[in-house]
Parts: C-alpha cells; structure tokens; sequence
C-alpha cells in the first residue's frame, strides 16, 4: 500500500471540524490528551461509558431524562444495556429544527421536484401522526412502507417514530414475493404505497402490486397511497391528501420512550432464506447517527447530505438521521445514470450539495464511462464524497481526485444493514490514503478473527466488534429466547462478548486491506 496520503485536510478545516470541537470537550470534561483521532478512538473504547455520554452531551440530545447510569453490564455482549434510564423520542430529535430553511430537496428522474422547509416538515409530520392516531396505531404497531426516495416518505417515518410505531420499508421495486417475506413476517396494520415511480425512462406503475400486498397481509386496516408526483398523480383509493385533510397542523406532544424502544425493523438479504426481522432501538440509532454524522462525516448545521439510495437499504435510515444535525436532506429517485451519466453531478452542483453519498460501483462506473464532471462543474460547496456498498478498489481514489475534484475528503466506509451504521468511517481531521478506509469508528473495538478468535493480520477473516456499542440490534422479530439472534451474531465464539458481522475482510498493519481497509 502507498503510505503517501492521496489528500491531507488544510488547518482551517481541521480546525472548523465537528471533531475537533468535540476533542476540546472531552479534554475539559475528562481531563484526557487527545491529539490524534487514534489516542482519541483509543479512550473511546477503554472509557466506553465516558465516550457515549460525552457524545450524548455534544449532540445535544433531546430527552425527558437522561439518568445516571449510561452503560450497564458492560461486560456482556449480549446483554449490555445503554442508558437504561433515559426516556427520548427520535422523531422529536429530527424536528429540532423548525424555521423556513429547506429540510429536504427532492428531485425525481421524470423532473418532479419538491422542497420542504424545517417547518413544512413539521407540519406534516403533525398531520400524519393525527392521521395515524385516528387509523388506530399505537406505541408499538408496525407500519410498513412500499415507497421511493420522496419527500413523504420521511415524513410518514417521522410520524411513525412520533407515536412509537415500528418503521419497515421496502423500495417499489421489489417483487411482490419479497415484499411478501418481509412484511408478512411482522404484520403491520398500516401500509403505506406509491402510485408509480420512473426509472431508467420508464415509468412503472405500482397500484396493482400495492393492493395484492395489501389484501395479502390480514393484519393491515388502512392502505394509503402516496403520489410520487402531485401534479400527475395516478387514481387511487385512499390517497395521502385524503388521510390528512381533516388534520390540521397543531404542536406536536411528543411521548418520550425508553432508549431501546423499536424503531426499525431493517431485513437482511435473504439469500440463505427467508430475510431476518433485525429490531433497532430508538436510542441507539440516534447515537450511532449523530456519531457518525457530527464526528466521522463532519455534518455541519445548513449543510446539505445527499445519498444515493432506496428505502430498501439502511443507508436510508441513515441519510435521514441528518435531520439531527440541521441539515438539509438531498433526495434523488430514479436510474443514476438517466438520461446521462452527469444527472447526480449535475444536481449536485445545481442545489449546493456539501456530502455525496453513493456506491462504490456508481464512481466504478463513472470511471469506466470516462466521466469528467470537473470539467462541467467546480463543486464550490462540496466538501466530502461517502463510498459504500463494496469496497472502492484504489483505481477509484485516483479517479475521485482526478475527475471529480482535488481537495475533497473521499471517506470509504463499511457497515451494514446489522447494526443501521457503520463499523468503519471517515476521520475529517485526517489524510485519505489510496485504497483505504479512513478509520475504525469511535467506541467501536473492531477487529479481524480467526475461527479462534484471535485477531488477524494479512489474512481474511471475520468481521467482528470487541466491544458493545448503542446501535446493536435489540433482537430479531417474533424470536423467542433470542435464539436466532444470538446464533446470527454471538455463537461463533460463545461467552467471548464478541459480536460477528458475517462479513469476510483481510487487515494489513495499517489496518489496510483490499477487501474493507481501515486504519486506526
């Protein structure tokens, strides 16, 4: 591997950064020397409860209470409890901000755009809720959701999480099986569709698959459908004006739940069989978000976030955790590459984004197409460029800094569907090396195993955390005694507190690799 940094971040940025305001904190707080991100990700880990509370403080967490205690059975894995005291609602910590700023900006592949302020937002999420109430859903109801990246999607979320719904979603694209068995297993009693989406040049039409789920899942009482665009909305039953018109927009009286009160049900792929009902804690998800948005993506107030992504897959629920930074949501529907290659950079110039987000088989593509999108565009307001899904292989470094633009922070970062995050991120006071992750995330001990589990250096292995950390998973769905959960992620090595991913990656000295790189 090339050690010689590919990007190296100016003073002033490191200065400015969201990090290094928080390392000032924890110095004053605890008294500790923190002068790199490895002596601080160091004392993250050994001063685990210090870290999440200090984290808890910097992200200003909204809460009824937070109690004394922050990590208790901290040697057990399952098993260790975060803030078991504290009572919060998550939808409450993404509506903190209420002003005319725009909260989220919407562009579809057919020219459908759409704008919500912070208020706007708010308003929404009141009528929704009220609307929810009156359909009869309670703390605990799943709703689940069949709907492309649109603006309302976040909104009826947000409502959800607001009364203590369990939130589940699928993308319109999926076959009628696999929405079948995912939400057939959860029996959700609102559901909640899309006239039609566009992709590619095509414009597919959903009303059918909608109303096959829905009288296939006896649990449902309401379907609601949403237009993808108002204008040009396709007939429907009950549509989303019609569920909310009897509701005016009125303060939102938020009830406080415990910190692992559910707020997702995220589904694994399903390749080995039907998909597991993965449960996330409220809490934990906000934690783990606001980490990753505030200290390994260096999310600012006013920025703007974009991630290119369905309601099928987690990145989802992680782009709209933006939302407790104050900043404004990007949201994109439709073929990337329709009807050029330039689409995504294009918006990404026209609208200020800060944060692109995408796969690494997106800048894959782009390279193999000899896009040149520095040619068109300055990128003014672009600041950091995220690359998930699979590894961005080191030919695509090259290309971002060659093609794209030369002072950007290019963070690779690799998690999953498992614990809604990452278990390694991006570190903005530090260099970007070709073909490397940036960093292990904070308050995560993670390391590369043998089947004896003892850690690895220059050779494939599992993927596994030493330690507990807020955003595991709380459980699986309708599995008694855990049993399912705890063969998926804590049997490999039994009475260890170990928790594997099933992903295999290979680590060199420097925490480099080919497979997921990453560096302490």
């Amino acid at each position: 591997m090339n050690e010689e940094p590919i990007w190296t971040p100016s003073p002033a940025r490191v200065s400015e950064a969201q990090i290094t305001s928080f390392i000032s904190a924890v110095e004053q707080d605890w008294g500790v020397a923190c002068t790199s991100y490895s002596q601080l990700h160091t004392w993250s880990i050994s001063e685990s409860d210090k870290f999440w509370l200090s984290l808890w403080d910097f992200g200003e967490v909204v809460s009824e209470t937070r109690g004394t205690i922050v990590l208790r059975d901290a040697d057990k894995m399952p098993g260790a409890i975060f803030f078991p005291e504290a009572r919060l609602n998550f939808a409450e910590n993404l509506l903190r901000r209420r002003d005319d700023s725009p909260a989220i900006i919407f562009r579809g592949e057919n020219g459908t755009e759409r704008v919500l302020s912070f208020r706007e937002l708010y308003g929404l999420v009141s009528q929704l809720r009220q609307a929810m109430i009156e359909t009869g859903i309670h703390a605990g109801d799943r709703v689940a959701a069949i709907l492309p990246n649109i603006p309302e999607a976040v909104a009826c979320m947000l409502a959800a999480a607001s009364i203590g719904a369990i939130w589940s979603s699928c993308s319109p694209d999926f076959g009628t099986g696999g929405i079948m068995d995912r939400f057939g297993q959860i029996e959700p009693k609102l559901l909640l569709g899309v006239d039609k989406y566009f992709y590619n040049g095509k414009e597919f039409d959903c009303r059918k698959k909608i109303a096959h789920v829905g009288k296939n899942l006896n649990s449902v009482s309401k379907i609601v459908i949403l237009p993808f665009d108002p204008e040009n909305a396709l007939e429907v039953g009950l549509g989303l004006t019609e569920f909310i018109k009897p509701y005016r927009t009125e303060k939102i009286k938020f009830t406080r739940f415990p910190f692992n009160h559910p707020l997702y049900i995220l589904f694994s792929s399903g390749t080995t069989g039907v998909p597991k009902c993965i449960v996330h804690g409220a809490g934990g998800t906000l934690l783990q978000h606001l980490k990753e948005h505030l200290l390994h993506t260096d999310t600012q107030r006013g920025d703007r976030i974009f991630y290119f992504t369905t309601l099928g897959w987690m990145m989802w629920n992680w782009l709209v955790s933006a939302l407790a930074a104050e900043a404004t949501l990007v949201l994109y529907d439709g073929g990337p590459f329709y009807p050029n290659g330039d689409v995504l950079f294009d918006f990404a110039e026209e609208v200020g984004i800060t944060h692109f987000g995408t796969s690494a088989k997106f800048l894959d593509s782009a390279k193999k197409a000899q896009l040149n999108p520095s040619m068109k565009h300055k990128f003014t307001q672009l600041r950091t460029l995220l690359s998930t899904g699979s590894p961005l292989v080191p030919e695509s470094f090259d290309y971002v800094y060659r093609a794209i633009k030369e002072d950007l922070c290019l963070s690779s970062i690799s998690g999953g569907t498992d614990i809604v995050g990452c278990f390694a991120a991006g570190n903005p006071m530090g260099p970007v090396l070709r073909g490397e992750l940036q960093a292990k995330c904070l308050g995560m001990n993670v390391a590369v195993l043998d089947p004896q589990g003892r850690a690895l250096i220059d050779e494939k292995g599992e993927l596994a955390c030493l330690n507990p950390f807020p955003s595991m998973p709380i459980g699986f769905w309708n599995d008694p005694g855990d049993k399912k959960f705890n063969a998926a992620y804590f049997e490999r090595f039994p009475g260890s507190g170990i928790m594997v991913t099933g992903q295999r990656s290979r680590v060199t000295g420097a925490w480099s690799s080919t497979v997921d790189q990453m560096r302490p």
